[in-house]
């Protein structure tokens, strides 16, 4: 790895216009799953409760299977999760008839994480012109790189000119001193880098980076919860990452190492049976409330062993509530502390949204109410069509949000002049992607 490559920028791709339609392939990679979409993007007409939306996507070709070679949302084995990748989107191309070369990619692994960056410039003439911006945004961006750090997203939630705060647009207003608030999302950098590398394995250029909980806020929300202030926790296998949404802007996120595949380990370590019959026992019984009647319902749980000899262990319906929920409670608690940590807990508002795979547990929606103090509901999905019957749950739900996520690509700021990182270690890798669009206003 060079020195000029060991920070940088994750790829960014341009907006797709509102007046054109396109075709796009995104990919989400998990823990447990991995997802291909292709969608065609076609222009819409005027707006409804969903917010960013400029047109209406509809699958043409979805692939989905098991993830191999991941861990907590990172690439363990680099064969294995190739392999993964090349089947799903595979897959899909057979679907679609068609083939893609590029792909907009999912991550929530790599520690992600946000900071908060302000600065000022002196306006060159009485009112707010291009060449102002400009300059604020870059003084902004100065501080955006980190050793060690790739940064994801780089947002500016809004302008202050003189005494006068949360503009959004001051092109042509009269004033001197133009400031700006710029949200940046990063992770690890060599996170990313492993998992552009394992993509680029699958001979497909990665088009741009999105945190998993910004995928996830994209496809679930509505245009009233972006703005008044909401929680969005994207609960997948191997991670647990929230993001928050104020003022009609992505303003925090965070990510734990925790998720809902620890449930299923708890539950195999505690009934003593293999990982497979333990996510089954799981999906069928799990809950985090126990009821009276919990106490009567007996599960068999098979024996570790393949030995015809060994019985089934019995256990009640309770006892599998008892194993899951401390470790429930423990996510939850985690996100309750790291919201309060960040001192994002008062733009988060008094709304949280979950989603993921492992937001399908009975009884999370109350239990994350009394955890987190704030109203909760289960989201899936919505504003996409012809999307198949199996990925219409909270499992899909960043797969989903990917799809959105070029019709705003625009709102991001990043400074042309810094190279984007190359996963290979080549400078000119990524020369395909070509230059980020300097204003993104």
């Amino acid at each position: 790895m060079t020195g000029s490559t060991r920070n940088g920028l994750t790829p960014k791709m341009r907006p797709v216009s509102p007046r054109r339609s396109a075709v796009l392939c995104v990919l989400d990679i998990g823990t447990s799953k991995v997802v291909c979409m292709i969608v065609r993007l076609r222009p819409r007409e005027g707006t409804d409760v969903l917010p960013h939306r400029t047109h209406v996507a509809e699958v043409i070709g979805f692939g989905h299977t098991r993830a191999l070679g991941m861990k907590a949302g990172t690439v363990a084995d680099m064969a294995k999760a190739e392999t993964a990748i090349r089947q799903a989107v595979d897959a899909a191309e057979r679907m679609a008839q068609v083939e893609v070369d590029r792909v907009v990619v999912t991550i929530s692994a790599g520690r992600i994480g946000s900071e908060q960056y302000a600065a000022q410039v002196t306006c060159q003439a009485p009112r707010v012109e291009d060449r102002d911006i400009h300059r604020v945004l870059e003084a902004a961006s100065d501080h955006s790189i980190r050793q060690g750090r790739a940064v994801l997203h780089s947002i500016p939630t809004g302008f202050r000119l003189d005494e006068t705060r949360s503009i959004r647009d001051p092109r042509g207003m009269l004033g001197s001193q133009l400031g700006v608030d710029m949200h940046v999302a990063t992770c690890d950098i060599a996170t990313a880098r492993n998992l552009m590398l394992c993509v680029e394995r699958c001979h497909l250029t990665v088009e741009a980076m999105v945190a998993a909980p910004f995928a996830a806020g994209l496809a679930v929300l509505t245009d009233d919860e972006t703005e008044l202030g909401t929680l969005c926790v994207d609960m997948g296998a191997g991670t647990t990452t929230l993001a928050v949404f104020s003022g009609g802007h992505f303003v925090h996120a965070d990510g734990i190492a925790l998720g809902s595949q620890h449930i299923t380990m708890d539950l195999a370590r505690g009934l003593s049976t293999r990982l497979s019959d333990a996510e089954r026992i799981k999906v069928l019984n799990g809950a985090c409330f126990a009821a009276k009647s919990d106490e009567r319902d007996i599960i068999n749980v098979p024996a570790i062993a393949e030995d015809e000899r060994d019985l089934p262990n019995a256990v009640t319906r309770a006892q599998v509530i008892r194993i899951i929920r401390p470790r429930v409670d423990e996510i939850l608690e985690m996100v309750r502390d790291r919201l309060h940590a960040a001192g994002a807990a008062a733009e988060a508002g008094r709304r949280v949204v979950l989603t993921g795979g492992g937001a399908q547990l009975p009884g999370l929606a109350d239990l994350a109410a009394q955890v987190l103090g704030r109203q909760v509901r289960v989201a899936r999905p919505v504003g996409v069509t012809a999307l198949p019957d199996s990925a219409k749950g909270p499992p899909f739900a960043a797969a989903v949000g990917l799809t959105v996520y070029p019709q705003i690509a625009g709102i991001e700021h990043f400074e042309p002049q810094r190279r984007f990182f190359a996963a290979t270690g080549t400078d000119g890798y990524f020369s395909r992607v070509g230059r980020w669009i300097r204003d993104s206003f």
